[in-house]
């Protein structure tokens, strides 16, 4: 006798528990990931001024680099979901260990290219001759632990695929305390200075990506996977993980086409930039938990070939998307007279920053629905369509914010030009949602 499908109601309330289950602790674990920049500048500071500026060059250059690596989480998630939607577990596990040989290969590539150029990429970020020997020697040193940092990466896409957020969350902070705890004993007790903050940064992302293969390695056993490197499985992860890849380097392009702009616009614009910035990627970090749930969930549905349950997931997510963007919204309103002055006491950047920061406010609802919906798709593995996507996007969105410089409107305008990145984003990905092209089931897309 055939089960009869669940009631709406109870349906929605399913759907409910799953995504609060997975984006709650993923959220506890993004906001955890910049925690150990600030922990750095926080010990770091207290050398000199030089010290702090040299940590800022070399941290904005190895964040780059490790976020441009971020779709071995995001490729790895898609995949190992759908084995686990079509009940798999053996090969969701080998599909994992995949990943992770290809965040150990690219990891020793970075590496490989960091240690020699240090100097002139530190050069090329603008490090003033006083800045410029303490951040080579902080991006050194901290380069050897990028292959722990990808191996974190991927890993953490193979228990988000097998809807295990709440690892991530204590891995998270287990290393944020560790690493705290490590630099400052490195910093001040052994007097290492800037370096002591980089070997702390690197053995406590090492001990990370040691937990993660712990538990990742004991999956495999239980399971009988072969933790051996296989090249067809991990060359189809790199193939995967290419349209993500373009999608991350145009969003990046992106946000330093803005930056670079509001630089030309002048000291008060820039500053009010930088604080609206900051605010706007905390408030992603929220929706990206979201989405974070979206790639797991809809994952599992088509590998169970659960064409109609991705739907219905995909639709109640959205839901969640725009209900989150309005109360961020509301908040970011809310809270205005506290953060603008929590930044700067100069009343032109606070006058310069409010009606960007209002604009933000407006358009977090459609932030939802793009982080959600992005979500959905990297869950479906509809990487290319999300490259195509984004090149569109800033296709549309570079001419135009060019332009503010020259046609007037100042930060108001640069953030205008954001807001449409943000609802190109959102028709493009609402398009393809609708179309239902994404929707492919089986264990493997």
């Amino acid at each position: 006798m055939t089960q009869a499908p669940p009631a709406p109601e109870a349906a929605r309330r399913q759907h409910d528990r799953e995504i609060v289950a997975l984006a709650v602790p993923a959220f506890g674990a993004l906001v955890a990931e910049p925690l150990f920049v600030m922990a750095d500048s926080a010990i770091v500071g207290h050398l000199g001024t030089a010290e702090l500026a040299g940590l800022g060059v070399a941290s904005a250059l190895l964040t780059t680099a490790v976020s441009v690596f971020v779709f071995l989480a995001y490729a790895t998630t898609a995949a190992v979901a759908r084995r686990v939607g079509a009940g798999d577990l053996r090969a969701a596990i080998r599909q994992g260990m995949d990943g992770i040989w290809l965040a150990l290969l690219l990891g020793a590539l970075v590496i490989a290219v960091v240690l020699p150029t240090a100097p002139a990429l530190v050069e090329l970020f603008g490090a003033s001759h006083t800045a410029a020997p303490y951040a080579t020697t902080y991006l050194r040193i901290s380069s050897l632990g990028i292959p722990a940092m990808l191996i974190v990466l991927a890993s953490t896409g193979v228990l988000r695929g097998l809807q295990d957020t709440k690892t991530p969350l204590y891995v998270a902070v287990g290393g944020f305390v560790a690493n705290a705890v490590l630099n400052a004993g490195l910093v001040y007790g052994a007097g290492l200075g800037i370096a002591g903050s980089a070997w702390g940064t690197v053995i406590a992302q090492f001990g990370m990506a040691a937990v993660y293969l712990f538990v990742v390695v004991r999956g495999a056993r239980k399971h009988g996977a072969s933790l051996q490197p296989d090249a067809a499985g991990i060359r189809a992860c790199a193939q995967a993980g290419a349209p993500l890849l373009v999608r991350t380097l145009s969003l990046r392009t992106i946000l330093m086409i803005a930056t670079a702009v509001a630089a030309r616009l002048g000291d008060a614009d820039m500053a009010a930039h930088q604080i609206i910035l900051s605010l706007w990627s905390l408030l992603a970090f929220a929706l990206d938990a979201i989405a974070i749930a979206g790639q797991a969930i809809i994952g599992r549905h088509l590998g169970a070939n659960d064409a109609q349950g991705a739907r219905e997931a995909c639709r109640r997510m959205v839901q969640w998307g725009i209900a989150s963007g309005v109360v961020l919204g509301l908040l970011v309103i809310a809270a205005r007279p506290i953060f603008l002055p929590l930044f700067t006491s100069d009343s032109a950047v606070q006058n310069t920053a409010f009606p960007a920061l209002v604009l933000v406010a407006v358009s977090q609802p459609i932030s939802g629905i793009v982080f959600v919906l992005d979500g959905v798709l990297m869950g479906a593995g509809d990487g290319p369509y999300l490259a195509w996507a984004m090149l569109l996007t800033l296709a549309l969105f570079a001419p135009v914010a060019l332009l503010v410089p020259t046609l007037g409107g100042g930060l108001t305008a640069l953030w205008g030009a954001m807001t449409l990145m943000m609802t190109v984003r959102m028709l493009t990905l609402w398009l393809r949602s609708h179309s239902g092209r994404w929707i492919v089931t089986g264990a493997t897309r």
